[in-house]
């Protein structure tokens, strides 16, 4: 009996920790419930998007007297897992936003202008998004950018997730205009960004949800969806933005269900607002949603791969443990 009861026990414990040795390497699934930035560096975030390469990851920078840098930072922990360093650029003024565009480039705004249109120029740059998250430097390519109706401050740039098409929203407090660039920003001349549309809101920031259909805008105090409808853009509900001490950021979650907003300060919070009236793509047979992040690979969700495997792995010691105690002498 001892000798049984001995070996079922380590026969158990061999099976658990091949359990939770399955668990362990299963995939993570993002956290899309909001998290706080805890890098000490990160004390001015004022961008921030969603990596569709490195799920649960979010890409965001300083505004100012940092330096050619972004960091990505994973937010089930909040803690910044890579900084690349920019190089082939000028030494950035004031960098106010992030996006990323199609084929997983990663663009950031260097548009502000604290002096309300002091600067005839500024700038965009654009880098391949590393395919290993580690710390690195990149070579980014620089595009000088010009408004057509004069010089003014932004804080919003966004790339059409479908076309690849650059925007900039201006900032002004009775309302600014989404600016639209050329279809193919030249690196070796001037981009002029001609006016579109009204924005109706003092803007902080603003992103595209990933099928390119929605324009999410936000403000300090409040933000407005817009249906991008080509481009003619038109309001369709206000925004459950939270209140934050400096909100500077906004982005899509991979799914597009939920917002998240960033606001500047050291430990700075990052949170989540439901998209109003969004729904999950259908599949063609109607049986719910296939939608998932690019990257990922599988339509079915981290959290149910685990799952599947703990049941499978704890209905296994469970019927090798019934067969040998059957056996067991009595």
């Amino acid at each position: 009996m001892r000798r049984s009861f001995a070996f079922l026990s380590g026969l158990f414990g061999a099976l658990l920790a091949g359990v939770l040795a399955l668990v362990a390497s299963a995939p993570a699934s993002a956290d899309d419930g909001g998290f706080t930035i805890k890098d000490p560096r990160i004390t001015e975030s004022s961008g921030l998007a969603a990596s569709r390469l490195h799920p649960g990851i979010y890409w965001t920078h300083n505004d100012s007297d940092d330096g050619p840098y972004v960091y990505a930072v994973d937010s089930r922990t909040g803690r910044t897992v890579a900084t690349l360093t920019l190089r082939g650029i000028g030494t950035p003024r004031d960098v106010e936003a992030v996006s990323i565009g199609p084929g997983n480039e990663i663009y950031l705004g260097d548009i502000g202008d604290n002096f309300g249109g002091r600067w005839p120029y500024v700038w965009i740059y654009k880098l391949p998004e590393p395919k290993v998250l580690k710390d690195q430097t990149i070579r980014a390519t620089q595009y000088v950018v010009k408004y057509a109706d004069g010089p003014r401050d932004a804080e919003s740039l966004l790339v059409h997730p479908k076309t690849g098409r650059v925007y900039i929203i201006d900032k002004k407090e009775d309302g600014g205009h989404l600016y639209e660039g050329p279809a193919r920003l030249s690196a070796t001349g001037t981009n002029v960004f001609r006016p579109t549309a009204a924005v109706d809101l003092w803007a902080t920031d603003a992103a595209f949800s990933p099928d390119g259909g929605q324009l999410a805008v936000r403000g300090y105090f409040g933000g407005i969806a817009y249906a991008w409808n080509g481009g003619r853009i038109k309001k369709q509900t206000r925004l459950d933005v939270p209140l934050q001490r400096q909100g500077e950021s906004v982005t899509y979650t991979l799914d597009g269900s939920k917002l998240l907003y960033g606001s500047e300060g050291a430990d700075s919070p990052v949170q989540a607002e439901k998209v109003p009236g969004h729904q999950s793509s259908k599949s063609p047979s109607g049986k719910g949603s296939t939608q998932t992040g690019a990257g990922n690979g599988s339509p079915l969700n981290a959290d149910y791969k685990v799952g599947a495997l703990v049941l499978a792995a704890g209905l296994a010691v469970v019927l090798v443990l019934k067969r040998l105690l059957r056996r067991t002498p009595r």
